[in-house]
């Protein structure tokens, strides 16, 4: 595992700013996938509210380092802090991507380049909102899944797998996402649940957390999926109670391009994807970033869209 300081950060930036955020406002987005030219165009148009709003993003900003890069240093010049979580599609190592790392090396390469921009990142000190809603730990994850999020009625993995192959629901990453140097998906999954258990559980435990992570934290969520069979490349059950052992004030994730708010005992969860535009052009407008902290003062418990 990355060798890093455990923990949270006492304020803003990687590099120290230790401000108020007085006025500002927690934001988040996921799942921009810029490789489309309206995405990017969509991706342009964020921006802050005010000089004190954070923006969080929750992978999938695309698959390509260009984009990537592209992406990330435009936000950064904007917010006062951008805090990254990776997705599945930035770990591709994709054909027509002059960066060809693999694996491990990829994430770290990323982990490099987000430094250089004063971006979070999950192997860094959480940083701590102290504006409305804090103190909170903001803490990016990376924990991918290990295929516990089965097909209804498969009791392992290959059996899981093999049903979802037969069903032609198959994705992508089987082809692109390598985990070297890890054996497996699963294997690079349990090594960085038990990383970043150690890491939840030196916060102070004063302070509450937003959790950020591609996947979901808990199965529920995809239990509206379209295609169950892709929900085995959604998450891991070893992460299901998180939000209450690490006092999540808010769960923020993508990846099912499903934007909506739910609750799980007594914690907001929020799926913050823009998705691709076949997805999100038919939707009614809707302002792509969303407000974490502050809450919004009309949310109570119960699923809704948004």
């Amino acid at each position: 595992m990355p060798n890093t300081v455990p923990g949270a950060a006492t304020g803003g930036n990687a590099g120290g700013n230790t401000g108020s955020n007085a006025g500002g406002k927690l934001l988040a987005v996921s799942d921009l996938h810029v490789a489309y030219k309206e995405n990017r165009a969509l991706a342009e148009t964020l921006r802050p509210r005010s000089d004190a709003d954070w923006l969080i993003v929750a992978g999938d900003v695309g698959e390509q380092y260009a984009d990537i890069e592209w992406t990330l240093r435009m936000l950064a010049e904007r917010f006062a802090k951008v805090i990254w979580a990776p997705g599945n599609h930035e770990l591709w190592t994709h054909p027509s991507d002059p960066v060809d790392l693999r694996g491990e090396k990829r994430y770290l390469h990323l982990v490099e380049l987000c430094r250089s921009l004063g971006v979070a990142t999950p192997e860094d000190p959480y940083p701590v909102w102290h504006g409305e809603g804090g103190p909170v730990a903001v803490a990016p994850l990376f924990v991918l899944y290990d295929y516990t999020f089965r097909v209804p009625g498969a009791h392992t993995k290959e059996e899981s797998l093999r049903r979802a192959y037969d069903a032609g629901i198959v994705c992508a990453d089987e082809h692109f996402l390598h985990p070297d140097p890890y054996p497996g998906r699963d294997a690079w999954c349990h090594a960085r649940v038990e990383y970043t258990e150690r890491r939840l559980a030196a916060v102070d435990p004063a302070h509450r957390t937003v959790l950020v992570n591609h996947f979901p934290l808990v199965r529920e969520p995809t239990r509206i999926l379209r295609y169950p069979d892709f929900a085995q490349w959604c998450g891991t059950e070893l992460t299901a109670d998180w939000h209450t052992r690490f006092r999540a004030a808010a769960a923020v994730y993508g990846h099912l391009h499903i934007p909506r708010v739910t609750w799980h005992d007594g914690v907001r969860f929020e799926e913050v994807s823009v998705g691709y535009p076949r997805e999100w052009q038919p939707r009614p407008p809707r302002e792509p970033l969303r407000q974490i902290l502050p809450q919004p003062a009309a949310e109570g418990p119960g699923g809704q869209a948004w």
